[in-house]
């Protein structure tokens, strides 16, 4: 199912991130969109490197829980932010969890659907 408003980019990537499914995810972003990695990392672009960093992401078994608004709109670019919480599985079998707020641009498409353009997960904390 497509985002047919700004806020619903996030909370489809929510669903799609639970379900474990990554052609959902890639579906989410703009062929030459960007996500920042955690710590201050140069910025991935393209579906390609953005899905060999959601791959690793899914494998630690995520469930997500968000709370999206929208910031800003202007014609086909809108900005919003998420305050999201993360449960999942660490590197050594136990159980970890993170929480953040994110922030990300994105774009209505010419069919109506909205996709990301830049995803910033850790949002604009320092790294």
């Amino acid at each position: 199912m497509p985002a047919r408003t700004p806020e619903e980019v996030d909370r489809l990537f929510a669903e799609a991130l639970n379900a474990g499914d990554i052609e959902s995810l890639l579906s989410l972003y703009e062929p030459q969109a960007a996500l920042a990695p955690p710590g201050g990392k140069p910025p991935l672009v393209g579906h390609a490197a953005i899905r060999e960093f959601l791959a690793g992401f899914i494998a630690a078994k995520p469930r997500m829980t968000l709370a999206p608004r929208l910031l800003s709109q202007s014609g086909d670019l809108a900005l919003v932010s998420a305050q999201w919480h993360v449960a999942m599985t660490a590197a050594d079998g136990g159980a970890a969890e993170a929480t953040g707020h994110s922030v990300e641009l994105v774009r209505r498409q010419p069919n109506g659907d909205w996709l990301f353009v830049m995803d910033v997960p850790g949002g604009t904390s320092p790294a």
